[in-house]
């Protein structure tokens, strides 16, 4: 079987991330800076940051299959899921990923892996029972479309750094940040990077978000370019979103820390789409809905 051509790229969608990116590498560029100006250790820095690298790029993808209890199974076990994925890997000419099940009946599903010759599709009991093969096929070929990207690792190593803030923020907190009994300049480097600290937090975390929105935009225009059948991806993402709203929400809490890589979010941000790890529905079928009618018009 004949690999597709990665053609019709979204040019907006990618100035759009591409944009992001260098603006989350201009503030994690002034946050080490900082760091360093504070420390007196360059080397220090480089170390820490390089092992943090590391550690991410061997045992990020294992932590998510852990967190989330995704067990991988066998083409023996699972061959359907075997069949379809070997299929979907040809056409996007990607070695054959992992597989993996999450006795669960959430209906969802997610890539990790460090790269494509080490990514894993995991997908829940509940959504091979809820979607028709066509829309099951689908939803592989959005994730699929996030390894060919790359977008999981490099969504990974966005955030690094704010979580790093995010860690010294938490410490800056219970300890005051080292202005109660420490005066002069070693209170005052303890308090400006506290509060640089929080501004690279809280400005990262408006871009990883928007990242994240712009990354399954491109992984559901992925999937129509594998599969050739926008419609398949409306039908699948209205029945998982359905479903997840009838599914309590402390049964959805249970994975919250996963929500930017699941297809469709377990527990939906409620003060806006700025704060979402996903576009809306509205938007991603809309999107759906334009991309079919460019190929109506061009086969036509």
């Amino acid at each position: 079987m004949a690999a597709k051509r990665w053609y019709g790229r979204d040019t907006q969608l990618t100035v759009r991330m591409g944009f992001t990116l260098f603006l989350l590498a201009v503030l994690y560029a002034v946050f080490l800076a900082v760091l360093w100006r504070a420390t007196g250790s360059f080397f220090l820095l480089v170390f820490a940051a390089a092992g943090m690298v590391l550690f991410q790029y061997f045992v990020s993808d294992k932590l998510v299959l852990l967190s989330t209890g995704a067990r991988p199974v066998t083409a023996q076990q699972e061959p359907e899921l075997y069949r379809i994925v070997g299929r979907l890997a040809q056409l996007a000419d990607l070695p054959t990923p992992g597989v993996a099940v999450m006795d669960t009946g959430v209906p969802n599903a997610f890539a990790t892996g460090r790269s494509p010759k080490h990514a894993v599709i995991a997908v829940t009991r509940g959504l091979t029972q809820l979607l028709e093969p066509q829309e099951l096929e689908s939803v592989l070929a959005h994730e699929m479309s996030h390894i060919k990207n790359r977008d999981m690792m490099v969504l990974t190593y966005a955030s690094l750094f704010a979580s790093v803030a995010a860690f010294i923020v938490q410490i800056g907190m219970w300890t005051g940040f080292g202005m109660g009994d420490r005066r002069g300049r070693d209170g005052n480097s303890a308090a400006v990077v506290f509060l640089v600290s929080a501004a690279v937090w809280a400005i990262s975390f408006f871009l990883l978000r928007a990242l994240s929105r712009y990354r399954e935009y491109a992984a559901d225009r992925g999937s129509v370019l594998l599969t050739g059948t926008p419609a398949a991806m409306r039908s699948a993402l209205m029945k998982v979103s359905g479903t997840m709203q009838r599914i309590p929400t402390s049964d959805l809490r249970t994975s919250q820390s996963m929500n930017a890589f699941f297809i469709v979010p377990q527990v939906k941000a409620t003060a806006g789409e700025i704060f979402a790890t996903h576009p809306s529905l509205e938007h991603r079928l809309a999107r759906l809905e334009a991309m079919e009618r460019e190929m109506n018009k061009a086969g036509s």
